[in-house]
This record gives structure tokens, sequence and C-alpha cells, in this order.
């Protein structure tokens, strides 16, 4: 029997050794999802693995050869037992897999077998795959494709590494350290750039050259970055990108203005200026990103306005321009009329802060805002987003260096703005954050505790002890009870 049968074989059960692990998770948690009989074992404790237990993954939480006695107790059906590569031949488990004739595959055997059973599209290369997928994903879900992805980190959207949706996509990271990914045939495969890493694997540059161009001969088709001059000169792709040469590209994106807080470009196809968007991530690496993923797209028949509307941006520091309070909330929607932007701006804030403008909406501006106030620059960049209506908004920081007076009023506002939408929301100041139904609070980049807000504050953990540290000197709401000691 092929090893691609017995994976997708609901009647056969998967067992993954490291199942906490960023890949071998969300390939768990699909599969389990999809129907199958799925276990794991890590014996670090984790949210991963907390997740994968809420959504029916049988987790041990150690890894010896008692867990395989015990996954074969009471008669049962034996698993086929999936290894990454980070799993060593040593392993307890593993050996007693082995000792009692288990089938053993690699998570690549399992992640090709669901990339290659549906129309998927596989992003590899040296740097920004990641994101770059993270983005495909997120953009298809926004615009009610709703994609299958695997990812390797965790995407904002979804909460998780992994989703399973209904629509006909699968979104999948293809990492080359390996060189397992010459296992994917994908519909589509993208290429983000080259550049020699993984030593321990590749001697060369060559080598490396040559896996990818195994992977690329084996998928549908294949869309690269035109500016990265090794995918130039050894690869014949279908459709190109590029953030330099939209005369040569069949897909473009060329700054117009950089900020701390992302790009705005004109965006292309086939050398014509099909319109303008916001890239809410700064860089221009992060412009190449985004450019691929409207490209990969675009190929799916995703029409540009849609994906452009897919996502807003409020950030700390918002980007204004000379002209009036109207024109300026009009920027990205030129068609909206007088009527729906002053619709939209009575809807933030209760629309109290019209009436202290010397003129209301045809109020006069300077360049970055100049002549009113950061809470009423925060208010023009709700009331966009608004008029833009998007599936996802992003708020980095939208109620920072404000006074709690105004960041009341620009609350408010966000209540509006936040309604029947996917919002992620990045933020120090936990009021912003509170009405959310997920909290997921970092420290030295791990994840410590996620939940709503009165889950994470009866924990007393360490989302209670900021929440309180910050009430102290700004609300009435203290609540010293909450409060823990380290």
């Amino acid at each position: 029997m092929k090893l691609l049968d017995l994976v997708l074989d609901r009647d056969q059960p998967l067992h993954f050794v490291g199942v906490g692990g960023i890949g071998m998770s969300a390939l768990a948690g699909i599969l389990v999802e999809r129907g199958f009989a799925v276990s794991g074992s890590d014996p670090k404790p984790s949210a991963v693995l907390s997740r994968l237990a809420e959504r029916g993954v049988r987790v041990f939480q150690e890894q010896s050869g008692a867990t395989i006695d015990s996954l074969l107790g009471n008669g049962s059906q034996p698993p086929l037992v999936v290894l990454s590569s980070a799993v060593r031949d040593t392993n307890e488990e593993v050996a007693e897999a082995r000792r009692q004739g288990l089938g053993l595959c690699h998570r690549s055997d399992v992640l090709a077998a669901l990339i290659n059973n549906q129309p998927s599209i596989a992003v590899a290369g040296s740097h920004g795959k990641t994101t770059t997928s993270t983005l495909i994903a997120t953009l298809l879900e926004a615009t009610g494709q709703d994609p299958t992805a695997v990812i390797g980190g965790i995407v904002p959207a979804f909460g998780s590494n992994g989703r399973q949706g209904s629509g006909r996509l699968l979104v999948a990271e293809a990492d080359e350290s390996d060189g397992s990914l010459v296992k994917f045939s994908p519909t589509l495969a993208l290429l983000t750039n080259i550049e020699l890493d993984h030593t321990d694997h590749y001697p060369n540059l060559q080598t490396l050259i040559d896996t990818l161009k195994r992977f690329s001969d084996g998928s549908g088709a294949l869309l690269a970055n035109l500016d990265c001059p090794i995918l130039r000169k050894y690869f014949q792709a279908d459709a190109w990108w590029s953030i330099q040469d939209p005369d040569h590209a069949d897909y473009a994106a060329l700054a117009l203005q950089e900020r701390g807080d992302g790009t705005t470009a004109a965006y292309y196809e086939r050398g014509e200026q099909i319109g303008t968007l916001e890239v809410p991530l700064p860089g221009r690496h992060n412009l190449s990103n985004v450019t691929a993923a409207l490209a990969a797209c675009r190929r799916e028949g995703v029409p540009f306005a849609d994906l452009r509307r897919a996502i807003g941006l409020v950030s700390q520091e918002v980007f204004l321009f000379h002209g009036t309070v109207a024109e300026n909330i009009r920027y990205g929607t030129p068609n909206a009329t007088d009527a729906e932007v002053e619709a939209v701006a009575r809807q933030v804030g209760g629309g109290d802060w019209l009436q202290v403008l010397p003129n209301g909406l045809a109020t006069e501006i300077s360049e970055q805002g100049r002549g009113i106030s950061m809470g009423q620059r925060q208010l023009v960049a709700l009331a966009r987003v608004l008029l833009q209506n998007p599936s996802i908004v992003i708020l980095d920081e939208a109620t920072a260096s404000i006074d709690p007076l105004t960041e009341a009023q620009i609350q408010e506002g966000l209540d509006v703005v936040l309604q029947e939408r996917t919002a992620i929301v990045i933020a120090h100041r936990l009021s912003t954050i509170k009405a959310a139904d997920r909290i997921i609070v970092l420290r030295e980049g791990e994840i410590i505790e996620e939940g709503n807000h009165d889950d994470l504050m009866a924990r007393r953990g360490h989302y209670a002890e900021l929440y309180n540290t910050y009430f102290r000197h700004q609300s009435l709401h203290y609540n010293p009870d909450a409060l823990v000691t380290a």
C-alpha cells in the first residue's frame, strides 16, 4: 500500500512524535478536523498542546515506550507514527514503535498527501516564506475563499498555524531546509528568493538551486520573484512579481511613500497600473511579500478591489496629507460621496469631535495632520477604515501617546469599527483589548497565556498583573485582589 493511501485512510490512526512543534501541530489539528483519529506526544506543556487537546487530539506529555503501549491497548488499530527531522533515532518512543513493527513516516509525507490531493499553493524560498504564506492564507480567508492552511508560524487572523477550511484551496509553507519539499506537487509553487542557507544539508548554492528546481518542476505552475538575480538566471517562471520593474513583471508594486508603519504603493499588472494599496507592514521586503501574496490570489481570480479592501490599518502614526479632513477620510475610497464620508465621520467618537474643528469636515490640515490633535488624527484614521469597510482590521497601538480622556473617545470609535469584523489588536494599553474574544499574552517571544479578559483575570497571572498595574494609576477599576507576586 502506498504511503499516500495510508495517510488518507481515515481508518488509520496517526500519532505525531513531537506534536507541539510548529510544523507537526498544524498537521495534527487539520487531520483531526478532517475526521482522523490523531494522537501525539510532547514533554513540554504549551498553549499549542492545550488547543490541540480541545480540538480532539489525544496528547501524551511523555515520550517513552509506555506511550506506544497505551496506543496499542485494548486491541486498538496500530497508528502510523509521524516524525519530524527534529526527532532523533534514539528517541525511546520511536525505538518502541519500530520494535512493535509500526509504520513510520516523515511529516513531509503527510504534508505531501495534503498538498498533492487538492488545489494548492506552496511557498518556498530562503526568506519571507512564512510571511508570504500567512498573507496568502489571510487574504484568501478575508475574501471568502475559506482556505486550508499549514504555516510555519502563528497566523494572526486564525490564532493558529493550521486551519481546516471548506474552500477548494490549501496554502502551505514548504520548508527547504532538509530537501523534503521535492515530494510536493502543488498547483502553484511560489519562490520568494534564493540564498545559500542550511549548509548542513546543502554543501553549495548549486545543490540548493537544483533542489528548488525539482520542487518547481513538479508543480503545476511557478510564480517567482523577478528581483532575485538567482531566480532570474536559473528558473523559467510562468509568472513573475517585482517591486522594482513593473514593465517586465506580471505583477508589481512600486513604493510611493514608505513610513514606519507601512508603505503606500502603486500596484501594476502586466505593466499597467490598476490601483494603489496600503501595505500594513514596514520595509521593502514586506512590500515584496505582499506583492507575492496579491499575485498568488490574483492568479486564483480574486478581484484586486476585494483584496485591497480586505485589510485596513490603524497605526499609532497615522498617514495624513495636506488637504481637508474629508479628503483624508476619503483616501483609499476615492468614489465615496460627501454623504458617505460625513456618515462614517459621525459614527466614530459619536461625531462630537467634528464640532470642535473650525470648519468641520472642510477643515484644512497640513501634512502628517498638523493642525489637529493626536486623538483627532486617530479618529480620522478610524473613519477612513470604516469607509473602506474591510474584512480585517489591524490596530497597531491605536490608543498610544494620548491621554485617557481622549482614549475613551477613540475607544468609542473603535467599538464601531470592530463590529462584525476580524480584528488583530497590538496594544500595551490593555483597555484597548478588553473586549477581544481571544487575548494572546507574549513574553520574550513565547505565548505564556491566552483566553478572554475574564479568564485571564481569574488566573491571576501575568495579564492580571499588567492590567492592574496599568489601572492602578489611570482607572477606578483597579482590583488589588487580582495581583500576583513574583
